[in-house]
This record gives C-alpha cells, structure tokens and sequence, in this order.
C-alpha cells in the first residue's frame, strides 16, 4: 500500500471515527447520569435523519435551518423519551429499564416504517460538503475534514458544560449520589432530563454527518451505529466522555484500516467492533479510561 493510499483511508478512519464519538458520547452521558444503556440512542440519531429530510424537501427550509431545526426537535424527542418511558420506572428494577429502553427502540423503528415508509430515501446533501478536495495525487470529500472538526469543538463544549457550569455541577452530583443530590438541592428530575436533551443533540448532530457520509436514510439505519457507537463507549470506559471519543476513534479508524489492508475480510468488518468488545470485556472489562463502580445494595 502506497502512502498516499494509506493517509487517504486514515482520513477516512478519522471521519468515521469521529461519528461513532459524536454518538458514543450520548450513550455514555445517560450512563454517567442513569447507570442506563438507552438502546434507543440509534433510533434517535436516525430520527434525526428524518427530520432534517422533511424539512429540506417539505417544507422547504434552506438546509442549515432545517438541520438547526432537527437538532432541536431530536432534543425535544430525547427529553420526552426520558419523562415517558424511564421516568416512571427509575425506582424499578434495572431490568424493567432496560426493558423499556428495548421497547422504545422497536417502537421508534416501526412508528417510522409506518410513517416515513421502510424504503430507503436519498439524504439532500449540499456542495458545501460533496466538494472533493485534491492533496497531491489524495482526493478527500470536505466533508471528511468537517467531521472531525465538528466532534473535536462539541466535545470541548461539553467539557466546558459539564465541568464549569452550574448544570453540570448538577450532572456530575446526580452521576455520584441522586439521593444526596436532591437533599443538596439539586433538582434531580431535569437535570437528567437536560442530560438527555443534551445526548440526543448530539446524536442528532452525528445523524446529519452520518447521512451527509452516507447519504442514504431508512428506518433502521441506526441499529448498526448504534450498536457500533455503544461498543466505542465500553472501549472507552462507559460514563467518561473523553474515553467514549478515544473508544470511537480507535474503532472507526480500526475499522477502515482492517478493510483497507486486508480486503478478503472486508465483509467481517461488523464482526470486528464485537471482536474488540469481546477482548476489551476480557482484559479490561472496565474500558479504557474507565473506573470500577462499586453497586449500590
């Protein structure tokens, strides 16, 4: 493989990289708050996907309002799940949660197959981000170089959110000790539901990059990026947000390399990210920037 060859599919890895941290960092927020997977995290990026689609070519909104119009309504999505589906049962049995959070997930797909339709629709994508840009004899799409660029400043902002911040004061107090938290005055009940409005902006935002990447949408386009997203988390040390965005890039760029030089195994490349789950789980099961958290009796 020349150089050339190389630095163009590590650009690649990088881009992709950068999504599934854009993604995984939604999983692990609710984690950090909840102790919860919300499985229905893929269902709203791809939620996303839809609105912004409905908005460009129903509506008629230039494509960066109707994307700014997405985000927020991803959000709005992300808060109503909270107080509908996991509000309720947060004193239950942890099975009962994750229960719900299947359910949601399921009833998300097939409410968009019913209203949306199950057949793939192409994504309108702009030629501010098809522009191809040449480096010497590599040829990259701008978008590729956006991506990362997009990732890097959000996860500088939630930082800076989480740790300069009263609400995410209020975050990290909630993630230690609910109970405390609310006998210190914080307010429990939106504070996490800010935590899943946040979360879900981001998948939103992940959602949009991903079909701009791939600029193809269908109902069950986030089951896989999801499932891929949840594994860069657990990578990273589920509940850290700086591992989530290490676990994402390690995986994409992972994944494009193992394609890239050895293409006989090109079809096993779902099969990697559960490979490397499986020996994350068996020799550092808490993840790479993760700490043991002792379970409440």
């Amino acid at each position: 493989m020349t150089l050339e060859l190389f630095l163009q599919h590590f650009a690649n890895g990088i881009s992709l990289g950068s999504l599934y941290a854009l993604i995984a960092i939604g999983y692990t927020m609710v984690y950090g708050i909840l102790r919860l997977i919300n499985f229905a995290h893929g269902d709203i990026f791809m939620m996303a996907t839809y609105f912004a689609f409905f908005g460009v070519l129903t509506f008629n909104m230039p494509w960066y309002i109707s994307f700014i119009v997405a985000i927020i309504l991803t959000g709005l999505l992300g808060i109503g799940v909270e107080k509908a589906a996991y509000r309720p049962l947060r004193n239950s049995p942890k099975i009962s949660i994750l229960i719900s959070a299947i359910g949601v997930s399921y009833l998300l797909e097939n409410l968009s197959i019913v209203l949306f339709d199950g057949r793939p629709k192409p994504f309108p994508t702009p030629n501010i981000f098809a522009d191809v840009i040449n480096i010497g004899n590599i040829s990259i799409q701008r978008l590729t170089f956006i991506i990362p660029v997009v990732t890097i400043i959000l996860l500088f902002l939630l930082l800076f959110l989480v740790n300069n911040t009263k609400s995410g004061m209020a975050m990290r107090a909630v993630s230690k000790d609910q109970e405390t938290a609310q006998l210190m005055g914080v307010d429990v009940n939106s504070t996490i539901s800010f935590t899943f409005g946040i979360g879900s902006m981001l998948a939103a935002i992940g959602g949009l990059m991903w079909a701009l990447k791939f600029p193809q949408i269908q109902p069950l386009m986030g089951v896989m990026p999801g499932l891929k997203c949840f594994i860069a988390a657990v990578i990273g040390g589920i509940g850290n947000i700086k591992g989530a965005v290490i676990g994402g890039f390690l995986l994409g760029i992972g994944e494009i390399l193992l394609v890239a030089f050895l293409p006989s195994l090109s079809g096993y490349r779902d099969a990697f990210a559960f490979i490397l789950l499986i020996l994350i789980l068996l020799f550092k099961p808490t993840g790479i920037m993760g700490e043991k958290i002792a379970e409440k009796v």
